[in-house]
């Protein structure tokens, strides 16, 4: 099982940073969506609490990403291990008509997911995100699960990416004890977080920049290299497609293989939901961002995907490498070496780490948020709602970097048990949080219509609704049911690989419910929806 990994300004005056349960002392007029039903919550009335300005207030979470922030987090969040090393992997076992096929389709499933979250997150920017839009049109346990599943999912895979880096470091240091990479790394990622969310912001813009260039120059090489411009490089034309079984290689039950490796590979593209309580202006920069949401896709994983299957036969043995520990078979680094590029081993791997690192970081940035916005909605202890005077929830943070190097430690703990199942209960969270997206789009749609909602006042409209949400749901929900169907078609079902692999449902059901029955919560009517917008809290 593979972690998740991954991965702007304007008029709005205010944006909301966390929620705080508690009565409103004044009670405003009702918007214009709610002329005709009065809205009410389901046991609590909720007040959105605002960013203010960060000269008068620095008790609050400071607006300071700029769109160039957002829109090198959201296209970070999009590239990651999963292109760099794994996309060999999808070709070998898919053929390159299979692996083509299987990631357009995920990926047009990340669309109209990124395009359902750009829309909650451009009308109602909040730090909790889709623990927020949970709470508010699902149900206020289905908030309370959503937002400790996103928080154990980025604790969980801080200490995977620690565990990756000293594997990349060994590469340049094969005597330096693995420890002492991961130690530096994780106070690295700690100080990038630690003094103020422009921290955070900068270096992952200059992260996410690395891989960029690095796709880019990997796609201009290979273009090159099909249509007979690059020296050196003989052009094989369209024969690795039509070589042995290809294009389509193992039928459908390959490519369903190959869609459950492209959907880990496009989690972290819903980092920008939690980015979007920071940013300056969100009713602009979220839908700028959101509208790239496609051609990113297109160009990076796509096109990708193409230039490896042109140029790299399938039954390359080295494409069946996938580990960490493998760059110098990655098909960027094989696609370099042939372009004649000096130390392309070397080159990639410092691009991987980068990779590696801004997985890191967006965990330790993402996970810190979540739970300061649940501390301040009364669903996690209160002492993790508290700001430094920077704006930084440090307390959230230190909480986080602790979880995080303890899950880290379990790796060096007897046969690694302990570690691999910290690693199975996470499997699935990433997919829980985007099936989460979803219903949440679709139910907030449903009932701001119900309530009188002018479709004209939403920031940023999500096109085919409600085709789009539904169909990411109906697709996500099937490849995160179908994550080991090979448990099944075996003479005997493997029970062991069944609850490795799906523990993370059960566990998030549990949390639901149980926060049902304490707190009698119940799903939210349509007409009890709190459909207000930022402006209208303000």
């Amino acid at each position: 099982m593979h972690p998740a990994t991954s991965r702007s300004r304007g008029q709005l005056a205010f944006a909301p940073s966390a929620l705080t349960l508690h009565k409103p002392k004044d009670r405003r007029p009702a918007a214009p969506c709610q002329s005709r039903i009065a809205v009410k919550s389901l046991t609590k009335d909720v007040e959105l609490t605002f960013a203010k300005s960060p000269e008068k207030t620095p008790q609050h979470l400071k607006r300071s990403l700029k769109p160039r922030h957002l829109n090198m987090i959201a296209i970070g969040g999009s590239i990651g291990t999963g292109l760099f090393v794994a996309s060999g992997s999808t070709v070998a076992t898919a053929g390159p008509g299979g692996a083509l096929l299987a990631y357009a389709l995920i990926g047009l499933m990340v669309f109209f997911l990124m395009t359902s979250l750009g829309e909650l997150a451009a009308y109602i920017p909040d730090s909790g995100s889709f623990c927020t839009y949970g709470s508010r049109f699902i149900d206020e346990g289905f908030g309370f699960a959503m937002g400790w599943n996103y928080w154990y999912n980025w604790a969980v895979t801080i200490a995977a990416e620690l565990v990756a880096a000293q594997l990349v470091m060994t590469f340049w240091f094969p005597d330096v004890p693995g420890l002492y990479w991961s130690a530096i790394f994780l106070a690295l990622m700690f100080a990038l977080n630690f003094f103020s969310v422009k921290g955070f912001g900068e270096s992952e813009f200059w992260f996410a920049l690395i891989k960029v260039v690095a796709v880019v120059i990997f796609i201009g090489i290979g273009l090159a290299s099909i249509f007979g411009i690059m020296h050196g490089i003989e052009a094989p034309g369209f024969s690795n497609f039509t070589t042995g079984d290809a294009p389509f290689v193992g039928g459908l039950q390959a490519m369903v293989g190959v869609a459950m490796i492209a959907g880990f590979s496009f989690q972290g593209t819903e980092l920008i939901g939690v980015a979007a309580g920071e940013s300056e202006n969100p009713q602009k920069s979220i839908p700028v961002a959101i509208r790239q949401v496609f051609w990113r896709i297109l160009m990076f994983y796509i096109l990708s995907i193409f230039v490896i299957g042109m140029l790299i036969p399938y039954t390359d043995p080295s494409l069946l490498k996938t580990g960490s520990d493998n760059i110098s078979t990655s098909p960027f680094t094989l696609l370099f070496e042939r372009a004649g590029l000096a130390a392309a081993a070397g080159v990639m791997n410092a691009v991987i780490l980068s990779a590696i690192l801004s997985a890191g970081n967006s965990g330790m940035y993402a996970s810190a948020r979540m739970l300061f916005t649940m501390a301040r909605q009364n669903k996690a202890p209160q002492l993790f709602g508290r700001l430094s005077r920077s704006g930084v929830p440090r307390n959230a943070l230190y909480a986080t970097t602790l979880i995080g190097a303890l899950c880290f430690l379990t790796s060096f703990v007897g046969d690694k048990t302990v570690y691999t199942w910290l690693l199975n209960t996470s499997g699935m969270c990433g997919f829980i949080v985007w099936l989460g997206i979803a219903i949440s789009h679709y139910r907030f749609r449903k009932g701001f219509v119900l309530q009188g909602g002018d479709l004209n006042e939403l920031p940023y409209r999500a096109k085919w609704f409600p085709f789009g949400p539904l169909f990411a749901f109906c697709l996500c929900l099937a490849i995160t049911l179908g994550q080991n169907y090979q448990a099944f078609v075996g003479e005997r079902v493997d029970w062991a690989g069944l609850v490795a692999t799906y523990i993370s449902l059960p566990l998030f059901l549990a949390i639901w419910w149980g926060y049902r029955l304490k707190n009698g919560s119940r799903f939210v009517r349509y007409e009890e929806m709190n459909v207000r917008s930022a402006r209208d809290d303000e």
